[in-house]
């Protein structure tokens, strides 16, 4: 589903492929994760929430397993890292840093 401004809705985005692009590199540090899109030169920086976010989704694939496993490591509930989880993805795919692949 889309709303009127054309962004996924949260609920659309659990059961997403997602990937992170060729052109979009990242480095996890102690107390930040550095991003930088290799075709706009611009570099993100996450905190470590975000950070591990990134790279459960870099391992997972799906939003909503990645949440799911977030969820228990952290023991908060699943509802409330779903649509953290969703909200992230779409400010990272709005930055060309996150694909939804099709298929």
């Amino acid at each position: 589903m889309v709303n009127a401004d054309n962004a996924t809705t949260p609920e659309d985005l659990t059961a997403a492929r997602v990937a992170i692009p060729q052109t979009v590199v990242y480095r996890t540090f102690v107390h930040e994760t550095i991003v930088l899109n290799l075709e706009t030169g611009l570099y993100h920086g996450l905190n470590s929430t975000g950070g591990k976010m990134l790279d459960t989704l870099s391992a997972v694939g799906v939003i909503g397993d990645a949440a799911r496993a977030l969820a228990t490591e952290f023991a908060v509930p699943l509802e409330e890292i779903q649509q953290d989880l969703s909200f992230f993805c779409q400010e990272l795919i709005s930055r060309g840093l996150l694909v939804i692949e099709s298929g």
